[in-house]
């Protein structure tokens, strides 16, 4: 896509954007693509949920997709956040439950595992989320995981190149990626 031939609201969200292909396909959806990257932005950074288990949750659904696309975009910003090493070797075995995670964070990934591969969790782990997070960072966490459900399918569908990884100054532009 280029951005002199689209219009100025689209121009000026791409302009302002990191140079990720993912942008340059999502761009197309020219009355969504302004207001959706405001959207991503305010999930990168103005939640109550922590950021790590944001990031947590992202890599998980980015596992559970098989996309690597989010994976290398999103690796450094969970590093960025507090994800050890560990962690993430953790993640890309699959081993949710490994000891390098706290008891939260393994029912946020189990949460997370869950809505993906379920839509619905069953009622004890949603019992267990809710006794851990209030109710404004429980669905922080599903706009989260919804959010990078949908990156994940464009991302597959498009057959996306993967670009660099932007790391922690995905903040700069507050995007989604």
């Amino acid at each position: 896509m280029n951005p002199a031939d689209v219009p100025a609201p689209v121009r000026d969200a791409l302009q302002a954007a990191r140079p990720l292909n993912f942008f340059r396909v999502m761009a197309n959806a020219e009355t969504a693509f302004p207001d959706w990257m405001r959207w991503g932005g305010t999930l990168l950074t103005n939640l109550a949920l922590d950021p790590l288990l944001r990031e947590l949750a992202i890599l998980r659904v980015a596992q559970l997709s098989d996309i690597s696309y989010e994976w290398v975009q999103h690796t450094p910003i969970a590093r960025s956040v507090g994800a050890t090493d560990e962690m993430i070797h953790a993640l890309g075995r699959d081993e949710i439950g490994d000891d390098c995670f706290t008891s939260g964070q393994r029912i946020v990934l189990r949460f997370t595992t869950e809505v993906v591969r379920d839509v619905r969790p069953p009622d004890d782990t949603v019992i267990v989320l809710t006794g851990l997070l209030p109710p404004r960072e429980v669905v922080e966490l599903l706009m989260v995981i919804g959010q990078y459900m949908m990156i994940a399918r464009v991302a597959a569908v498009a057959d996306l190149d993967v670009d660099e990884p932007m790391g922690a100054a995905v903040y700069g532009a507050a995007t989604p990626t």
